[in-house]
């Protein structure tokens, strides 16, 4: 028998919608088991993460722990899939970009209309927060982007089907990237 290739997923700094959307792909997710393992991934709540086939990041890159994770994930996944909007290009997250770091800090702890007696997080167990928002590209080499807030069930099936199978180029059909 031989080994099944490994698939990792990881959410960073985003709304954990495009996993949801991977387990959209209902009944075929049986048909996924066949074809992979699961590494680490909230999907089997696997905390280490081994050498993989392939990668999948959602989320942009907010804070250091995002920061950390995703350079671990270029280190030990063969293919490096970016999936849904923030991985690609920020998303939501990256609108704090347009206020500078202290200032959206300042209305979020201290003079927001809901804050009573603020302070600022400085606990050094908390992942310290980045200047910006970035997209995953920008931090380290993507492989494959799948844009989409969040991409379909069937592009995130198709683009899984198509990496697993070895072949060269990717060119997902525009039915399953169409945002018009």
């Amino acid at each position: 028998m031989t080994e099944k290739p490994k698939v990792a997923t990881a959410s960073l700094a985003g709304c954990f919608g495009c996993h949801m959307t991977l387990l959209d792909i209902d009944d075929r997710i049986l048909s996924l088991i066949d074809l992979i393992d699961f590494d680490k991934s909230p999907i089997d709540d696997i905390k280490e993460l081994g050498d993989c086939t392939v990668g999948l990041i959602e989320g942009g890159v907010s804070n250091s722990e995002n920061l950390e994770t995703l350079r671990e994930f270029r280190r030990k996944c063969t293919i490096l899939v970016s999936m849904g909007d923030c991985a690609t290009s920020g998303g939501i997250p990256a609108m704090r970009n347009t206020v500078p770091l202290k200032e959206c800090l300042e209305e979020a702890y201290l003079n927001g209309p809901s804050v009573v007696d603020g302070v600022i997080p400085n606990d050094p167990d908390l992942p310290s927060i980045l200047d910006r928002v970035y997209p995953c590209h920008e931090v380290v080499k993507i492989d494959y982007h799948l844009p989409g807030c969040p991409p379909s069930a069937d592009s995130i099936w198709a683009v899984l089907n198509f990496l697993l199978s070895g072949e060269e180029n990717l060119e997902l059909p525009y039915e399953l990237i169409k945002y018009d």
